[in-house]
This record gives C-alpha cells, structure tokens and sequence, in this order.
C-alpha cells in the first residue's frame, strides 16, 4: 500500500462508497421489481431500496423520465458527498471521473449551437456530474468559436481541446468525431495518471481502464462501418492503450464488417468467452443488457464491465472503488429505467432483460 497516497481521508470514504456497494439492489429485489404490474406497484417496490427518499414525494402515476431523474438525482447525491468530504489526491481521482460527463455536456452544447438551440434549455439537459463553474457561461456563446474560445479557456477540459481541436473542427459532421477525440485525450489522461498514484490503485484502474478503451476501440469501428470516416482517420480516434492496443487495433483500422470484428476479438482470452453466442449486430437488444437469450455485442461489454467493477472491490486500499461503484450504480439504474419501460409500455415478457449486479 502507498501511505502517501491511501491516508485516513481516503480510508473514510472508502468505506462510505462499499457502504454504497452494499446498497445497491440485489437479485430477489430485481425479482420483485420484475413482478409488477404498474408503475405505482414499482414505486411501493423501490420503496424499500435507498431510492425511497427521492421517489416518496412524487405522484402518481410515475413517469419513466421522473423515474430515471430522481434516481439519477440519488447517484450524484451520493458522488458529490464524497467529493466534498474528499481530499487531495482522492479529491483530484473523483475530478477526473467527472470530465467524461463534461465531455458529454460540452458536445450537446456545441450541437445545440450548431442547430442555434437556446443553450439555457440545453443545460438542463446535461449531466449534473459533468457541470463545472464556469458553465452557465458558455450560454452567452451565439457561435461555435466563440463556445470554443469560451471552453477551451475556463472548462477543465481546456488541455484536451488545446491538444486535439481547433474552432475550425467545430461543425456538424464532426460531432463524434470530435466527442471520440476528446475522449480519447482524457482516457489515455486519466490512465496516465492512474499510474502515478501507485499500487494497487495503478493495477485496478488499468484493467478496468484498459477495458474501456477495448470497448470505445470496437464500438469506434462498427459505427464507423458506412460512413465517410476513412480507415486512417478511424485509426486516430483509438485510445493508445487497452488490451488490443496496438496489434489489434492495427487490425480493427483495416476491417469492413461485424464478422471480421469478432474474429480479432476472438484471439483474446477474456473476449472470446464473453463472446460465446454473441449476436453480432451494432446495437443491444435491451436498453441494459440482457440476462438471457440472444445477447448482443453491447450487451456482453455490460455484463463484462459488471464484472470488472464487481471484482474492484476484493481488493482493499485504493480508489478504484470509487470509480467501480459509479459504473454498477450506472448499470443500476438502466436496470431500473429498462424494468420500468417494459412495464409502462405493457412488454412483461422483456422485463428480465437487464444485467443483474448482485
């Protein structure tokens, strides 16, 4: 363990996030979830999870979009009491965390500028976790460039666009382009830094980071497939690290279809089992993931992501916790959203196609 980076601030809130852990909704809850019959029975159901206090005060009948907000209202609850009891280097770990749901906010307000959206009502739009203190400001923007100039001076994103972008890259066609360019500065970023916190933080944030760039590499490739984006420029947006990285992303660049895509994917252990009948189709057959029958390629990256996280956890002293009970509160609440869309929408028989955490 590094004592100058694991100290009693840290051991605190390390607690406080297994704490969380443990709250997360388990299997007979799921159980009891799927069984409804409407909304209300689902509201009474999550009464007994620690959404209760966000769901009490809401009528009926509950909508799927209130639903889905005032769980994410108990996630970011959560996130921000440690980040306000958290201290350096922890406090910085939690920062970082945050820049991917900025990068998320800024691309939804370079759009909503593109297409002259008012940007106030854009704001309500965005993430609570990726707002920063200067982003009310980026309202007074009327054009890209000055929203450029405006980010790249005050956001905390302002190493990644200087380093990847300029104003010119700032139009319509570019938009994934440009959201996959910055997260790819701010992956390769946060791995980096990561690193120089030391063991075993160092080794737990790699795998589970090095996943995360195996999956943006692949899903880059297949929404890539029948587009303008040429073979050389889609080698650009891969992460420069990953467990494909680079043999396998040399391939990837190269390829043209769903089956040469699973092909390379094969050659790796840990891939070829989560692709064990594996439909290899661009987009999942749920809304989080499946717990049986024909599963999709996303579908798997869920399920594995819940793995990794889950296994973060066997592990004591270090910060992945953190960012490891962020991503299955994440997969939570699509679990949640998915139930209650199957039930609002009178779909009972998909109602168990969620990724079970626990």
């Amino acid at each position: 363990m590094n004592e100058i980076y694991f100290n009693i601030d840290a051991g605190y809130l390390e607690g406080i996030v297994r704490g969380y852990r443990d709250g997360l909704i388990t299997a007979p809850q799921y159980m009891n979830l799927t069984q409804c019959e409407t909304m209300d029975d689902l509201k009474l159901q999550l009464a007994t999870t620690d959404y209760a206090s966000f769901l009490q005060n809401e009528p009926s009948p509950l909508a799927t979009s209130t639903l889905s907000a005032r769980c994410t209202e108990a996630l970011v609850a959560e996130f921000q009491y440690m980040q306000q009891n958290a201290a350096e280097p922890i406090s910085k770990f939690l920062d970082y965390i945050t820049y991917g749901y900025m990068i998320d906010n800024v691309i939804l307000l370079i759009t909503g500028t593109l297409h002259e959206r008012d940007t106030h009502d854009l704001l309500e739009k965005c993430h609570p976790l990726g707002f920063f203190d200067t982003m009310p400001a980026l309202c007074v923007a009327t054009t890209v460039q000055d929203l450029y100039s405006t980010v790249l001076v005050d956001s905390p994103l302002a190493g990644y666009f200087r380093e990847c972008l300029s104003a010119e890259d700032l139009n319509e066609l570019n938009i994934e382009i440009i959201r996959n360019t910055l997260y790819k500065a701010y992956l390769e970023d946060f791995y980096s830094y990561c690193q120089s916190l030391g063991e075993p933080t160092g080794s737990v944030m790699a795998e589970l980071l090095r996943f995360e760039a195996d999956r943006r590499t692949v899903n880059i490739t297949i929404n890539s497939f029948g587009t303008e984006l040429s073979k050389d420029d889609r080698a650009k947006l891969y992460p420069r690290l990953g467990n494909m990285y680079p043999e396998a992303q040399t391939k990837l660049a190269r390829v043209d279809d769903m089956d040469q895509v699973k092909s390379i994917l094969e050659q790796y252990s840990e891939y070829k089992i989560m692709l064990a009948g594996v439909s290899m189709n661009a987009s999942s057959s749920s809304s989080g993931g499946n717990s049986s029958g024909d599963l999709s390629l996303e579908d798997r990256f869920f399920a594995k992501e819940v793995q990794l996280n889950k296994e973060s956890f066997e592990q004591q002293f270090h910060f992945g916790v953190f960012y490891s009970w962020l991503r299955l509160k994440e997969q939570e609440i699509r679990n949640i959203v998915w139930i209650a869309e199957c039930i609002s929408q009178q779909q009972k028989d998909k109602v168990n196609n969620y990724t079970a955490i626990y």
